[in-house]
């Protein structure tokens, strides 16, 4: 996929470098993915994903003529995807460092903390554009206002929270040990699985801001059985 990919890029060297000098917002993006890497890193993900999803839907062109026709259509659609993933990007982004700031401003909570601190890393590590699949990216913007959602409420009941937190973390770590069993190989079912253990924390923690199907603990273990 990735030569396949360098390929396409070779035969629009043209609108590449249009796009490359016109990402909407990269230098304020460019501010709040300090943290994580530099501006190139940044528009180099932005660049690679817009390709992806210009070019290398399924099924993948296998000869000349296919290969021809997914350049034209890819062409024409090109900056309008890119533009689309440089807004969430800058969602996710503007989003990453309200959370990373409330993780620092809550005190007296070390656990929890922690906690929301090891999850931040897990969603959002420097190239987390590339490695996500453009589905559950999505849902990044709800997964991060959550995490702040939690902090507010802690204060109220530290109790409830320890509980819930050993809820997910128990799932958390079983999904985390069949991945290293499976030395990182995660299939489709595993994928599924990976981004419902977000929405479980979104349904533990933050149950104003919705999951898009019912989730507990209860459902997870289901999934497992059938894993």
């Amino acid at each position: 996929r990735a030569g396949l990919r360098r390929l396409f890029a070779l035969q629009i060297k043209d609108a590449l470098k249009y796009l490359e000098k016109n990402i909407p917002d990269l230098q304020k993006m460019a501010v709040a993915y300090m943290p994580l890497g530099t501006a190139e890193e940044l528009r180099q993900q932005i660049i690679d994903v817009a390709l992806d999803r210009a070019f290398l839907t399924d099924p993948l062109p296998a000869n000349e003529a296919d290969f021809k026709q997914r350049t034209d259509e890819g062409r024409a659609r090109l900056t309008l995807i890119a533009n689309e993933i440089a807004r969430l990007a800058g969602t996710i982004l503007t989003e990453h460092a309200t959370a990373a700031r409330k993780i620092k401003d809550t005190k007296n909570a070390p656990e929890a903390t922690r906690d929301a601190a090891e999850q931040l890393q897990r969603l959002v590590p420097k190239n987390f554009l590339s490695i996500t699949p453009w589905a559950a990216l999505q849902h990044f913007p709800r997964y991060l206002k959550a995490i702040v959602m939690r902090l507010d409420k802690l204060r109220a009941d530290p109790a409830r929270d320890a509980q819930r937190m050993a809820d997910a973390r128990a799932q958390e770590q079983r999904y985390w040990r069949l991945v290293a069993e499976r030395k990182g190989h995660v299939d489709a079912r595993m994928q599924e699985l990976r981004w419902l253990l977000e929405e479980l924390r979104v349904s533990l923690f933050a149950q104003e801001l919705r999951t898009p199907q019912p989730v507990s603990v209860k459902r997870l273990d289901k999934v497992w059985g059938q894993l």
